[in-house]
């Protein structure tokens, strides 16, 4: 039997120096094979050479922010709860949003060199209502050909983690997501893993086995590695340690032994 074939996003690339070389340590070893950036951060123009190096191994997108302040100029920035309530009652700012989605693509590229190869959100917040729609109107600006990127799919979360409270809220903020992408000519993830608690009590190696189980051919996981830091802005530093040594684990490449899964991009 031939083996499935899973991509392993990285979240928040650029967010800080050591969640950025975590990653780049996981994408060199092949335990990842894709990741996100956050271009407001100032970190991004200096991280950027290093990930080139290697993109023709790794998918490497758009992490389109709207809740983590870089305090370095200009930014649509609300807590989440903002956003969650105000997009299901329609009440966002669509110019603003197309606005800071402009900018945030043009940051990648403007350091990359070139458009991303997908597009997520922090905190999914690419997939809700309103922000969609700008999503939507500024893949239709920049990108001019039929090479368009894919998307991250929240509503097709195919396991809940450790939370069936949170996986029921996600699905619900973010449900039609992947069939208004499709109407638009975008393709999506059919299946979606990586929501747990991110505290490191969790059990993240036990999940990523189950996830590894369960997930379908083409599945998309997301995770949030990155080295040991002691940072009092990272409410999730001590997570991101604990998955930075499973994925680099001979524990981790067996268990994609284990599951017939290998790690590649995405395939659409």
């Amino acid at each position: 039997m031939s083996p499935r074939r899973f991509t392993l996003c990285a979240d928040d690339f650029a967010q800080s120096p050591a969640i950025s070389q975590g990653i780049l340590d996981l994408l060199q070893a092949g335990r990842l094979s894709a990741t996100s950036v956050m271009t407001q951060s100032p970190h991004w123009p200096a991280l950027a050479a290093p990930l080139s190096a290697l993109q023709q191994q790794a998918d490497i997108g758009l992490h389109f922010n709207l809740t983590h302040d870089f305090a370095n100029g200009p930014q649509l920035l609300k807590p989440l709860s903002h956003w969650l309530l105000l997009s299901q009652l329609r009440c966002l700012p669509y110019q603003a949003l197309l606005d800071s989605l402009l900018r945030q693509i043009d940051l990648f590229s403007q350091h990359l060199g070139r458009l991303p190869d997908f597009i997520d959100g922090h905190q999914h917040v690419h997939a809700l209502p309103v922000v969609r729609e700008a999503l939507f109107a500024a893949i239709a600006l920049r990108w001019t050909d039929s090479n368009k990127p894919y998307l991250r799919a929240p509503d097709h979360l195919g396991h809940p983690g450790d939370s069936r409270l949170k996986a029921v809220v996600l699905q619900t903020v973010c449900r039609g997501f992947a069939q208004a992408a499709s109407q638009h000519g975008l393709v999506c993830n059919r299946w979606f893993a990586g929501l747990y608690a991110l505290t490191p009590e969790a059990g993240f190696a036990t999940l990523m086995q189950q996830w590894l189980q369960h997930g379908e051919e083409g599945a998309l996981l997301m995770c949030h590695p990155g080295l040991p830091a002691d940072d009092a802005s990272d409410p999730i530093a001590a997570a991101r340690a604990v998955e930075y040594g499973y994925l680099g684990s001979a524990a981790f490449a067996e268990a994609c032994r284990t599951a017939g899964v290998e790690l590649g991009k995405f395939s659409h």
